[in-house]
């Protein structure tokens, strides 16, 4: 029995567009001499389709899809992923296809409510496995969740399953894979079966699936594995009691898998919603410089536009660099003046800022200057505007509202400093395109004169350290002291954390590459007074 294995990238809510990925699928399977093709978890609509499972409309279109691959569909048994309504109860569902008849349809058991999932809200569980013969074998389901517990495989086994078939939308983060096979490894030594694993590719939002899906034998070795990040159809042989050794592409290593990642994300957030092109400020910094990067290796350089804003307090070498890494990459690029629209800003302010010593005001007037330039352009072009903060920015605030928070997608919002510092060197050894003196220079944000990150925060190294611990690993102020940080470090850290919800709540969204990201995983009262 050969098994063909579609990683697809569908579009959220484009149910005709879905349906024919999976028909092209299933036709190439077949001409390859698949028995069966193994499709990701709710295929049909996307994943995660959120409020659209509220409207009866929607679940209606999604009978009328099922009911075309009935009817279109013929020579290879079909599971295919979507939502199945049923009078008031919806379930995340796999129906089972083979020329013109239902073999049968699966309900996801076990619905995730945690980090990035909320399923509860939207689908009722299933209550019974599902297995069917193929080929004189003994066929289960389960989809995503179910192999996170011990239950719903070991329910498919004991209904007779030899191969377990799972099919998922399981989102990135880093060392992701290596759980998902660690997982997948349990079952199969607990019941005594193969299990091919279906995942999903593509950026959703702040979402990025990366695919990897793959094959164990009933031993738990891995003998398949598709490319991450890429749309792929893979297929392997089932014989003699259990899968054989097949293509195993390689992992990517952690740089290289989270820069894919945010490559994915920017791809299909601009393409999926049609934008033309992205605008970008330009500083000489490092942020900047990467997110440049980012959207040229994603869209290509004829669709993005960077545009350098520089006042009286740029460095002549930010200009220099910039222009630098423009002649490198081949982008669209400009230069704008700020300093006579502060001046014209300062004038008209001078009345109530008369007696009052300079201070934050002035130096966020300036970025948000730039921020009215990049949406003024982006406004005339239709270019999405791509903000260039990143997640120790928008940890401390050290992000001005309305000015480089102001745009579509956030890039790196969930990237660390020093984690921006090591992809940039990663992705010069792909070919240098980052001017090594961005990299090595002290970053400032150049808004007040010889201004230096570091006059206003811990180190980098420090930051980071406590912010993974508070925000990533959930840790108490009182553990994360006593891993050897100073009681002032993080007392500072986590306070700038506190007041500065209102901002994130504002800024707009970003790919999420660890396993907690200020979006879907971070639901923190804006007004709140707990400090610990």
């Amino acid at each position: 029995m050969k098994i063909a294995i579609a990683q697809l990238n569908p579009v959220v809510g484009d149910l005709t567009g879905n349906l024919e990925l999976v028909l092209a699928a299933a036709n190439q399977a077949r001409e390859a001499g698949a028995d069966i093709l193994l499709t990701p978890e709710l295929v049909l609509t996307g994943y995660p389709p959120e409020d659209l499972l509220l409207r009866p409309v929607f679940l209606a279109e999604c009978r009328k899809m099922i009911g075309r691959l009935i009817d279109e569909l013929d020579g290879i048994t079909l599971v295919v992923g979507h939502p199945h309504g049923n009078g008031s109860e919806c379930f995340n569902a796999a129906t089972v296809i083979r020329d013109g008849r239902v073999l049968g349809r699966y309900e996801k058991m076990l619905l995730p409510n945690d980090a990035v999932f909320d399923e509860v809200r939207y689908f009722q569980p299933g209550i019974a496995p599902l297995v069917f013969e193929q080929d004189g074998v003994q066929v289960g389901l389960a989809i995503c969740e179910d192999v996170w517990d011990v239950e719903p495989a070991a329910a498919a086994a004991d209904e007779g399953a030899e191969l377990l078939l799972v099919l998922n939308a399981s989102p990135y983060h880093k060392a992701k894979q290596s759980s998902r096979l660690g997982i997948a490894q349990a079952r199969v030594e607990e019941n005594a079966l193969s299990l091919v694993y279906c995942n999903m590719v593509g950026g959703q939002d702040e979402l990025v699936f990366d695919g990897q899906s793959f094959a164990l034998d009933k031993h738990g070795q891995l003998v398949a594995q598709l490319p991450a990040f890429e749309s792929a159809l893979g297929f392997v042989e089932y014989r003699n009691g259990t899968l054989q050794p097949g293509n195993i592409t390689p992992d990517l290593g952690e740089e290289a898998s989270i820069y894919q990642a945010l490559v994915t994300g920017v791809r299909d957030y601009i393409s999926k919603n049609r934008f033309p092109g992205v605008l970008l400020g330009l500083s000489g910094g490092i942020d900047s410089a990467l997110t440049l990067a980012i959207a040229c290796d994603a869209l290509g350089a004829d669709k993005v536009h960077a545009v350098m804003m520089p006042s009286r307090y740029t460095a002549d070498i930010s200009v220099t660099d910039s222009r630098a890494m423009i002649e490198r990459l081949g982008c669209q690029y400009s230069e704008i003046e700020i300093w006579p629209v502060y001046e014209a800003f300062m004038n008209g302010l001078a009345p109530h800022f008369a007696g009052l010593p300079m201070d934050a005001s002035e130096e966020n007037l300036q970025s948000r200057i730039r921020g009215t330039l990049l949406m003024g352009l982006s406004n005339k072009s239709g270019k999405l505007v791509l903000t260039t903060g990143n997640k120790s920015e928008m940890t401390t605030g050290y992000a001005t509202l309305y000015g480089d928070m102001a745009g579509g997608f956030a890039v790196l919002k969930d990237v660390a400093k020093t984690l921006v510092y090591r992809l940039s060197r990663w992705r010069n050894t792909q070919g240098e395109v980052i001017p090594e003196r961005i990299i090595t220079r002290p970053p400032s944000a150049e808004l007040r004169p010889d201004q230096k990150d570091q006059d206003s925060l811990p180190p980098y190294e420090i930051l980071d350290a406590i912010l993974q611990a508070y925000v990533e690993e959930n840790l108490s102020r009182a553990e994360i002291v006593d891993l050897g940080y100073a009681a002032e470090d993080v007392d500072r850290v986590v306070r700038l954390l506190r007041i500065n919800e209102y901002k994130r709540r504002q800024a707009p969204v970003g790919p999420r590459i660890t396993h907690r990201a200020f979006g879907k995983d971070w639901r923190m009262p804006i007004t709140n007074r707990f400090t610990l």
